[in-house]
């Protein structure tokens, strides 16, 4: 594995993200920052699509280490997210058991020799052998640390939550027939929320609160930059403006930063050197992902990119 490396300053965190081409603002980094600096989980709110997942990756991917991720959805527990039991080798060994039933009670006199001797083997088909880690104990068990992304926690149910407190106060989590199994090296700890639903204050408490909201237009354009190779300046000043001219309409999904991404790669695949109406028109259903959302947008398309080439020539 790469030699993990230690975030010295904020200003580190920013260049060793921006190498793995995640173009951090001055809070994401700070946020980072701290988080190793204190031990402690960041929960990553704010709306798809504006890089909550990818700033673990990116994390990950700058420290040199492994990451795990627990995708939450309705219905999980701690089967699917901690561990779970290896049945079919615990019916292997209750088989072989049987068939060596003589040999394990040879010499015992009495029922109760007997019961003595079968209790001694009761604790074998719960010992750690016979667990199959998920990713909240794999993460646990990381001898040299990883990122442990627990994305949209919102999707889960409220009882699951329960089940993290542990792990992010402590980095240990207690399984009844084994006892408590503490992390070797704490694991860097991203939760991400679309907000679908309010999470509880106790799972709040044990975290640093980051808010990744739409980027400001100058980090935009720096993480186009960063992303999509070959797009002119003045065409990724101009695309940028008008897509933060798109987000003041009242719309069902406003485009995100993977948009931007997506509409950046369309826009140099077309040989497009500047924004016109026939050429948005024709690329909208990139930005937006609702009929309903593309048909509100049209009738502003001229407007928004004379704006957009205004800001442009005036930014």
């Amino acid at each position: 594995m790469a030699e993990q490396k230690a975030s010295t300053s904020i200003e580190a965190v920013e260049s060793g993200l921006a190498a793995q081409g995640y173009i951090a603002s001055r809070q994401i980094a700070t946020a980072v920052y701290l988080s190793q600096q204190i031990e402690k989980p960041i929960l990553v709110e704010g709306p798809a699509g504006v890089g909550k997942t990818e700033l673990a990756k990116a994390i990950a991917a700058w420290r040199g280490m492994k990451m795990i991720r627990l995708q939450c959805y309705e219905g999980l527990d701690e089967a699917k997210a901690l561990y779970e039991w290896k049945y079919a080798k615990q019916l292997l060994y209750t088989q072989i058991l049987k068939d060596k039933l003589g040999e394990v009670l040879g010499g015992a006199q009495t029922l109760h020799d007997a019961l003595n001797q079968l209790h001694d083997f009761g604790d074998v088909f719960f010992s750690k052998e016979f667990v199959e880690p998920r990713p909240l104990l794999q993460a646990l068990e990381q001898p040299g640390g990883c990122v442990l992304l627990i994305d949209e926690i919102d999707k889960s149910d409220a009882e699951f939550e329960s089940l993290l407190l542990e792990i992010l106060s402590d980095f240990q989590v207690t399984i009844p027939e084994l006892g408590t199994v503490a992390a070797i090296t704490p694991p860097t700890v991203i939760l991400t929320s679309n907000s679908e639903r309010d999470l509880g204050d106790a799972l709040k408490r044990r975290c640093l609160h980051l808010h990744i909201g739409f980027p400001e237009q100058r980090l935009e354009e720096r993480i186009v930059e960063s992303r999509v190779s070959g797009i002119s300046q003045a065409l990724r000043r101009q695309m940028v403006g008008f897509i933060h001219e798109i987000r003041s309409l009242d719309l069902k999904k406003l485009p995100s930063v993977s948009e931007t991404i997506d509409w950046a790669r369309v826009l140099v695949l077309l040989q497009a050197s500047e924004l016109d109406t026939d050429i948005v028109k024709d690329t909208l259903n990139v930005l937006l992902k609702y009929e309903a959302d593309i048909e509100a947008a049209t009738p502003q398309v001229t407007t928004f990119i004379a704006k957009a080439a205004r800001s442009n020539v005036f930014g």
